[in-house]
């Protein structure tokens, strides 16, 4: 039987016991029985997946901490919810050399944006970018990582396709996507690629920070890119880069080289 399936059986079995009525006697038993089940669940599983372990123990924890109805009748769907996530596949993204390209976007004086829109409004705007990002992202063979307000983290085997993608979400925006209903909003891009610690679904180290710190050097509507990604591509008609200096990136100990990469016209 699969991990998932035996945590919602188990879950079902609490919510049984969390709305049948019957004798006091008799919930504690099934309460007990419940109990070593989950009890079980977390030593079968505890040399299998991340996610799945995670799964199962923050269902046994959230159930012995609050107890079966409490926990059932505050969310059903979210404890069974804890056993379907799907976490990026970021092995797959890695190039032959083990590194991936790291894609960071926000949207330029959002907060000033917002205040003029007025929240309903803003919100309309802001799902018409995340659509954008959303479709290039596909598009290009990226995986989002996560997505915070504004802003995302995105991941790509090739800079190339991570630059591509750049590019059709500044011209989509650029150019009064449908979305957009009319607003004219402006991005900020960075992009580096180098190898990065992978750990439930997500990115973390070094070359993750110098990803961002080169986007939040970034102005609305440009790109900038480190020269690990514009050298990893060996066409040089499709894309054409110009010189931004060398800058001092925060949080970072050094000056670093950066381009814009040119998306216009």
């Amino acid at each position: 039987m699969s991990s998932i399936v035996l945590v919602l059986i188990i879950v079902a079995e609490a919510a049984a016991l969390a709305t049948a009525s019957g004798l006091w006697l008799h919930q504690r038993r099934r309460a007990a029985k419940l109990e070593r089940k989950l009890g079980a669940a977390e030593s079968t599983w505890a040399s299998g997946g991340r996610a799945t372990v995670k799964a199962v123990l923050d269902t046994a924890a959230l159930v012995r901490a609050k107890g079966v109805g409490g926990a059932i009748r505050g969310s059903i769907e979210e404890l069974a919810g804890w056993a379907q996530v799907e976490q990026p596949d970021l092995h797959r993204l890695a190039a032959r050399n083990g590194t991936v390209t790291i894609f960071f976007s926000d949207i330029e004086d959002s907060t000033a944006l917002n205040e003029r829109l007025g929240d309903k409004a803003w919100l309309r705007v802001l799902d018409g970018h995340d659509r954008i990002v959303q479709r290039e992202v596909n598009e290009h063979d990226g995986q989002i990582i996560k997505s915070q307000g504004d802003g995302f983290m995105i991941a790509f085997a090739l800079p190339a396709e991570a630059m591509r993608c750049a590019i059709g979400i500044q011209r989509a925006l650029a150019y009064g996507d449908r979305r957009l209903r009319g607003t004219s909003i402006r991005v900020r891009i960075g992009i580096h690629a180098g190898v990065a610690v992978h750990r439930e679904g997500d990115l973390f180290g070094r070359n993750v920070a110098l990803a961002a710190r080169v986007a939040a050097h970034a102005e609305g509507g440009q790109i900038l890119v480190t020269p690990e990604v514009s050298a990893a591509v060996d066409d040089g008609t499709e894309f054409s880069f110009t010189d931004a200096g060398t800058v001092e990136l925060k949080g970072l100990t050094g000056d670093y080289r950066i381009q814009t990469l040119r998306w216009q016209g």
